[in-house]
């Protein structure tokens, strides 16, 4: 049987895709011109239930995205002005890795994902 091999491309509305492209790029470093080649590793594929609490409830999605250094990301974006959420209860388990939330200039839920050992 054929198989999926990766996630090709992540595609969603904005109201000012130019100045969102730019956000991306100057805070996070996901420069999609032409387009972006991530590191390898692991990617998390979860539907979840509609009634979920996990991520806000007027949200269909919820962006996760890897990091290297989750303390040196969230300095860099803390300094850009950018509100950086955590939860002692989000790096519970960590072989999974730890975790951070932030919003794009458009309200959309980005998780920040620093992946564990395990």
């Amino acid at each position: 049987m054929a198989q999926v091999t990766g996630i090709g491309g992540f595609f969603f509305r904005a109201r000012d895709p130019d100045g969102l492209k730019t956000w991306y790029a100057e805070h996070l470093g996901v420069d999609s011109a032409p387009v972006w080649t991530q590191r390898a590793g692991p990617t998390v594929f979860a539907p979840f239930a509609a009634d979920t609490d996990y991520f806000a409830a007027d949200r269909q999605w919820m962006l996760n995205l890897r990091v290297d250094d989750l303390d040196a990301m969230i300095a860099q974006l803390e300094e850009a002005g950018i509100a950086v959420e955590t939860r002692a209860e989000w790096d519970a388990h960590p072989e999974v890795g730890r975790f951070a939330r932030i919003h794009d200039l458009e309200g959309n839920p980005i998780e920040l994902w620093e992946p564990g050992s395990g």
